[in-house]
């Protein structure tokens, strides 16, 4: 259990690290977009920053496979929710991002249910969590190809609102939703894939791997997750969005990974309704979520920054007079006789 707990906190930090080198990367790119992916990938490739996060999100994948062959699926979700106070630390310190009050609340009540579903796990002993190993496929892609479709969908939906006109500026909720689905699809597809290698070895597992769904889940997800989360993560806070997508990645992984593996929920009613609550507490935030970002300021003009005089707004206080152009000259009074 140790190296699993060791390796979920492994994991976290190389997913944070990368998710926050990459978001610096991109800042510094022209917009990349989900329309043209042959660029988008030529401009992160040529980006030796970029480079770096995605090896560190491949070294976190790495990490996740020991995570799943010694951990049940939900205990091992709870751990890599609680990388997200990491995260929001990492985007303050290096990217400089801000949280607003309410989004600060939401992470924290995110938090609470990720501890109300730790709590809700047992090892060892009578009624202890198992550990399942092996999925029946046609419910694996009676689950996931639906979740795919969703996603790729709920993702289009937002890029065009996104691209209307007179918007209000997005946080990025619906990107992460989206990109939170898919990466759920693959957080089943790497623990079908690491029940295998537990059971059958590294050499037995690999014709069986072929045959099965797994490998080609992820060949979808990787590909889609890509260029959807890039173009998301370069237009939105990484403070936001990928706490959104981690918490609905695990939350689907949570709940549908423990019905397909056969991993049983808890027979004692408060382990029962912790992980229930935490599971119900975490959609409510979501749901409730901030979705618009406070409008921005307009970008100054170069005559405002040589002036150093900001513009005045066209609708200016009723108890003000409106700033005008150089007074004309009064008109000279009449001179009276003598």
């Amino acid at each position: 259990m140790w190296w699993g707990v060791a390796a979920a906190l492994l994991a976290n930090v190389l997913y944070s690290g990368g998710f926050v080198l990459e978001k610096r990367a991109l800042a510094t790119l022209p917009e990349v977009t989900v329309r043209r992916p042959a660029r988008l990938l030529r401009l992160v490739l040529g980006s030796p920053l970029w480079i770096g996060g995605a090896l560190a999100l491949a070294a976190g994948f790495a990490a996740q496979l020991v995570v799943y062959r010694t951990l049940p699926i939900a205990a091992a979700q709870g751990l890599f929710v609680s990388g997200l106070v990491l995260l929001v630390l990492l985007s303050a310190q290096v990217l400089g991002e801000e949280t607003s009050g309410r989004e600060r609340y939401a992470l924290g009540a995110i938090l609470l249910a990720l501890l109300m579903v730790v709590l809700s796990l047992r090892e060892g002993g009578p009624g202890a969590d198992a550990v399942g190993h092996a999925a029946p496929y046609p419910l694996i892609l009676l689950v996931c190809v639906p979740s795919l479709a969703a996603g790729v969908w709920l993702y289009a939906s937002a890029e065009r609102r996104a691209r209307r006109r007179h918007r209000m500026p997005t946080t990025g909720v619906e990107y992460g939703v989206a990109v939170g689905l898919l990466y759920g699809v693959s957080s089943l597809a790497i623990k079908g894939v690491s029940g295998r290698l537990a059971t059958d070895g590294v050499g037995g597992a690999v014709p069986a791997l072929l045959l099965s769904p797994y490998p080609y889940l992820l060949l979808f997800t990787g590909a889609f997750g890509l260029v959807m989360s890039q173009a998301a993560l370069q237009r939105c806070r990484a403070s936001l969005i990928v706490p959104v997508c981690t918490t609905v990645s695990c939350l689907y992984s949570a709940v549908l990974g423990t019905l397909s593996f056969g991993e049983e929920l808890p027979d004692e009613p408060l382990r029962l309704a912790l992980r229930v609550a935490g599971t119900v507490l975490a959609v409510a935030v979501l749901l409730v979520m901030p979705k618009h970002d406070t409008a921005r300021r307009p970008t100054p003009t170069p005559e405002e920054l040589t002036s150093g005089e900001p513009r005045r707004p066209a609708a200016a206080d009723p108890g003000l007079p409106a700033r005008q152009g150089p007074a004309a000259p009064a008109a000279p009074r009449p001179r009276r006789g003598p």
